[in-house]
C-alpha cells in the first residue's frame, strides 16, 4: 500500500511546475560600460554584483535592480513576472496529474513564471557636468544713448 502512495504522489507531482521548472531562476545582468555596481532588492538578502554578471533569484520575488557608477545617472531596472509557455504547460499539467495540491504549490512558489526582462542590458547615461559655483562676470556699463538733436 506505502509503495503505491508514493507511486501515486510521483505521479501526481510529475506535471507540477515546481518539480519541471524549479523555484528559483537566473537572471543575466550587463551594462554598457561594464563595470557597473548592479545593486538586486527583493530576494531574501540584496545582492550586489559588478556587470556583467547574474544572480539567482525565487520566481515569485518581486525584483528591482539598481545601477549605479560614478559620473553616471543612476537606473532602476524592474522586472516584471510573465507566465512563459513552458511554465504555463508545467502549471496545466496539474490539472491532469497534480490537481489543486500542485496547483497551489505552483502559485505559492511561482514556479509557472520567469522574470522579465532576462538578460537584463542597461545602457548607462554620463551624468551633466556640474555647473560651477563662480559668481557671473559684472556687466560693463553701456554709454547713455545720444539724445536726438532738435531743430532740424
Amino acid at each position: 500500500m506505502r509503495s503505491l502512495g508514493i507511486m501515486a504522489l510521483s505521479v501526481m507531482l510529475g506535471g507540477c511546475a515546481s518539480v519541471t521548472r524549479g523555484t528559483t531562476e537566473n537572471i543575466s545582468i550587463s551594462s554598457t560600460p561594464s563595470g557597473v555596481e548592479a545593486v538586486v532588492s527583493g530576494m531574501e538578502v540584496p545582492t550586489t554584483c559588478t556587470t556583467p554578471c547574474s544572480v539567482v533569484v525565487k520566481r515569485n520575488a518581486d525584483i528591482s535592480i539598481t545601477f549605479q557608477k560614478e559620473g553616471y545617472e543612476p537606473q532602476v531596472v524592474p522586472l516584471s513576472r510573465d507566465i512563459p509557455t513552458s511554465g504555463a504547460a508545467g502549471f496545466a499539467g496539474n490539472l491532469l496529474l497534480g490537481g489543486v495540491v500542485g496547483m497551489g504549490v505552483d502559485a505559492a512558489t511561482g514556479a509557472a513564471t520567469d522574470h522579465k526582462p532576462n538578460p537584463v542590458i542597461v545602457t548607462m547615461q554620463p551624468s551633466a557636468p556640474a555647473r560651477s559655483a563662480r559668481p557671473a562676470a559684472p556687466r560693463k556699463p553701456h554709454p547713455p544713448a545720444a539724445a536726438p538733436e532738435a531743430g532740424t
